[in-house]
């Protein structure tokens, strides 16, 4: 399942960046943002949901649309494949977990250097500030309000017509420049600017990994492609690095 020029390539390697997307947690039963809209929401859009617009237009809608999601978060459990991705990490020098997904189960299954992309839905910040709140009075208030500065607090996610936060996309910007492998991983690489991360790699001479169960557009173009779900192909490639590696951390 593993060719042995990845083997050779994953036994050699210091750093290591990873790019993951809704497909990893969809193994999760976390439904994509997309399939999120079931139910009571079906009857709107998530366009409609998820800007500053909506927020600002009906701020309680948007708030409890994601209180459901969150309670949807709350009860997935981390998969074969973010635990495969924890065990990766202990084994290279250098390990850098880059997530489109909001749902935190990478950080629940013991990744520690995770960039989000997208923010995290069980985070909540305050909406005129910017700024994440940890706790506030119990209200019935919904949205409840910032106790600092009397703002509606939101989820401290990214919404359309948001720029990605500069300190995440500055971070994954610089560990696919300097990676020795790249693995784009259950993601579509249709989505930018989190798409431009496998080409950046590719071209500062990382060798590229992707794993998905369908060719995307950029599976020509990468080293190496195994065809199959995260949670499948990832416990059997940790394995081998492992293996490979003799089970240590190299070069630390």
């Amino acid at each position: 399942m593993i060719p042995e020029k990845l083997r050779e390539q994953l036994a050699k390697a210091r750093s290591v960046a990873v790019l993951t997307g809704a497909g990893v947690s969809a193994e999760s039963g976390v439904p994509t943002f997309r399939d999120a809209q079931t139910g009571l929401w079906a009857q709107f859009k998530p366009e409609e949901l998820a800007t500053p617009r909506a927020f600002r237009r009906n701020p309680k809608l948007v708030w409890e649309w994601y209180a459901w999601r969150r309670e949807l978060v709350a009860s997935a459990q981390p998969n074969p494949a973010h635990i495969a991705l924890a065990e990766l990490e202990l084994l290279f020098p250098k390990f850098n977990l880059i997530t489109q997904n909001v749902d935190g189960l990478h950080q629940r299954a013991g990744s520690q250097h995770v960039i989000e992309l997208h923010g995290n839905i069980t985070r909540t910040k305050c909406f005129d500030e910017d700024t994440v709140v940890e706790a506030w009075p119990e209200t019935d208030a919904v949205p409840p309000k910032c106790p600092k500065c009397g703002g509606l607090l939101r989820p401290d996610v990214v919404w359309f017509e948001e720029s990605l936060p500069e300190t995440a996309i500055g971070a994954a910007i610089a560990a696919s420049s300097t990676c020795d492998i790249f693995l784009s991983i259950g993601t579509s690489t249709v989505v930018y600017p989190a798409a431009e991360l496998p080409s950046l790699a590719l071209n500062r001479g990382a060798t590229v990994l992707e794993i998905n169960p369908a060719r995307t557009p950029f599976t020509d173009r990468a080293h190496f492609s195994l065809e199959g779900t995260a949670g499948v192909v990832l416990p059997v490639l940790a394995a081998v690095v492992k293996k490979g590696r003799k089970g240590g951390r190299k070069g630390a």
